[in-house]
């Protein structure tokens, strides 16, 4: 908006300073057909020497408001000798009788100089004033501008943008020292803008003024640091104007180190959490099934009396708890490989039952307390999937609903259309999940409270769910209600 109001303005301005020629000998040359029009049309009407002294004095006026100081004291002197030829006694002559009228012509002409000059200075600061509204009004739309941006390299990216396009310069560069980059604010300032020149004026170089490309570089400060240097081709901006915008600047790129060093400690802080979550999980994890392995090897090794359906059983515990194991370290890969961006998706338009009864056959054992309903609207559209990855979905979400959910309550699964997707849903009728394991449910590693130590699992089932269906391009999402159970549901692109 300020803009566009900007630019209707400079156009108004253009097109009423461009209406009639504006050199100075045509001004002149305007002043003295004024004085002769003035001077005819004041014998004309037979007005008096006083009434014809007013009328030069407004007319020296208007011109100081118009066109500045010179023109009027031009103005001023063709009225003072128009005035002394034409109206004091004796007319027609330059010679002046009376002595009060040698005062009252240096009178005329006194005013109109004293006069002249404080319109001219009355002129100057009205355009001073608006040129300093106009500046603020530019100042305070880029200040804005930078509170819009949405991360640091958003941020510094759009500082030579908004240069261009608020202050009206015709191209723009910056370098960060921070971000050690530079940035233009198109690819033909790249060529216009030289980076050795931003480089050495950054680093405390002189700052340079090159008028043939009407380029200006200028070091951005913070106190007497340097943190960037800012290049500007064809900027009409005051000294003081370009002084001020670059301490904006060097702010704003201060800022945007600041705010990048948080996000590093953050992001440390984070990781040492992650790492402490993940050692601790999978110690766990791990654990238990290996547990269960060398008790049941030790048992065989150590008892050779235990009768065969004893040994059957050891066996078993054996090969179930190696399933597990085997289950936890494929997750673990898995979920390595989505963070990692390696898992590559075959997407093909399929029926979405597909995934459903394959997720179905997959999770019978964990369905074997849990009746199934399925409902479906009638003639769903393909679903563009990778089918092995959406049957996974699925399974996750399933296991995770017949693990919380009491024995025989029924597990629903629903797919109807809804804003150009697909949306599954799987509902159970469990305990919920309160507020605070909501927030993270869909982290790595992270268990809900209620059941986290009579319930087995990883934590990592929603987290491999999650990140599978934002890699079909979809989101997922969780409504619960503490005692009625809960509602997991996740979208999918349609064919």
């Amino acid at each position: 908006m300020f803009n566009k109001r900007q630019e209707m303005s400079n156009r108004l301005q253009f097109r009423a300073v461009n209406k009639l020629p504006q050199t100075q000998s045509f001004r002149f040359l305007m002043s003295g057909v004024l004085v002769a029009a003035l001077t005819s049309l004041c014998r004309l009407s037979h007005a008096n020497a006083s009434t014809s002294g007013f009328a030069f004095l407004l007319a020296v006026l208007v011109v100081s408001a118009i066109w500045g100081l010179r023109c009027a004291i031009f103005l001023s002197v063709l009225a003072t000798l128009a005035y002394n030829f034409f109206f004091l006694p004796p007319l027609g002559t330059f010679t002046i009788a009376e002595p009060q009228n040698w005062i009252a012509l240096f009178a005329f002409l006194f005013t109109s100089v004293i006069a002249s000059e404080l319109s001219e200075r009355a002129r100057r600061e009205t355009v001073n004033a608006t040129r300093q509204r106009r500046e603020m009004e530019q100042l305070y739309a880029f200040s804005q501008d930078m509170l819009t941006a949405d991360n640091v390299l958003a941020l510094l990216n759009k500082i030579p943008l908004s240069v261009v396009d608020i202050f009206g310069t015709t191209r723009a560069g910056m370098i960060s020292i921070h971000s050690k980059k530079i940035y233009y604010s198109d690819l033909r300032a790249q060529d216009l803008i030289s980076a050795e020149d931003l480089q050495r004026v950054s680093s405390g170089g002189i700052p340079v003024t090159d008028d043939a490309k009407h380029l200006r570089i200028r070091p951005l400060r913070t106190g007497v640091r340097s943190v960037g240097a800012l290049a500007i081709i064809d900027g009409n901006l005051s000294s003081q104007m370009m002084e001020t915008l670059c301490s904006l600047i060097a702010i704003c790129v201060e800022r945007a180190g600041a705010v990048e060093m948080l996000a590093h400690s953050e992001a440390g802080r984070e990781s040492e959490r992650l790492r402490s979550i993940l050692l601790d999980s999978v110690t766990h994890a791990f654990r238990t099934p290996l547990t269960a392995i060398k008790a049941s090897a030790q048992s065989l090794l150590g008892d050779s009396k235990l009768n065969e359906d004893s040994r059957k059983e050891l066996l078993t515990i054996i090969n179930e708890e190696s399933d597990r194991l085997d289950r936890l370290v494929g997750e673990a890969s898995q979920m390595a490989q989505l963070d990692a961006h390696a898992v590559e998706l075959d997407l093909q338009p399929h029926p979405i039952i597909e995934a459903i009864d394959a997720a179905l056959d997959t999770n019978q054992k964990a369905l074997a307390q849990h009746p199934v309903n399925i409902n479906l609207s009638d003639s769903l559209p393909l679903v563009r999937m990778d089918l092995r990855s959406t049957e996974e979905i699925l399974s996750h979400l399933i296991d995770n609903a017949c693990k919380y959910s009491p024995p025989d309550t029924p597990i629903t699964i629903t797919a109807e259309v809804q804003q150009g997707m697909m949306v599954i849903s799987v509902a159970d009728q469990g305990p919920g999940i309160d507020n605070i394991d909501q927030n993270m449910i869909f982290d790595k590693f992270y268990r809900g409270r209620g059941k986290r130590q009579t319930v087995q699992g990883t934590g990592m089932g929603l987290a491999i769910a999650k990140a599978m269906v934002e890699a079909h391009g979809g989101t997922i999402s969780l409504t619960t209600q503490i005692g009625r159970g809960s509602v997991f549901s996740f979208t999918l692109p349609l064919a």
